[in-house]
């Protein structure tokens, strides 16, 4: 007997914004019936394709340390950097940059949203199946 992940929470400052802003960038949508609303504390989204879903709680403390877990995106379509590059005109903060780690076309990028947790872009399916 096992478990399943119900979903990821995200412990922030203003549940709304930071789902929003979420939002924008994994395309993930309002709980069907359950919209998320300004000074919500509680606001959870879900991708329209896998059904995977992201509570954000309103807490007290500011993020004070490297998360412990992070996301790894990989682009639904194009590369890993023109995701960057979106990501980062979205309001994302660069915090490395490890392209090319293990060599030309290798690597990945690691962001932060607006309230500071880290995440990573990682190349493409395309990018990966073009350099095997």
């Amino acid at each position: 007997m096992g478990c399943f992940v119900s979903h990821t929470t995200v412990d922030c400052r203003n549940a709304y914004e930071l789902s929003e802003w979420w939002k924008a960038v994994l395309d993930y949508v309002d709980i069907d019936g359950d919209p998320n609303l300004p000074g919500h504390e509680e606001c959870l989204i879900r991708d329209p394709e896998s059904g995977h879903r992201i509570l954000f709680i309103e807490v007290p403390d500011a993020k004070t340390v490297k998360n412990r877990l992070h996301l790894d995106l990989r682009p639904r379509t194009g590369g890993r950097d023109a995701e960057v590059a979106r990501l980062l005109e979205h309001g994302a903060a660069q915090v490395a940059d490890l392209r090319g780690k293990y060599g030309p076309g290798t690597g990945w990028v690691v962001l932060a949203d607006p309230e500071g947790n880290e995440f990573c872009v990682l190349r493409s399916e395309a990018e990966l199946a073009a350099a095997e």
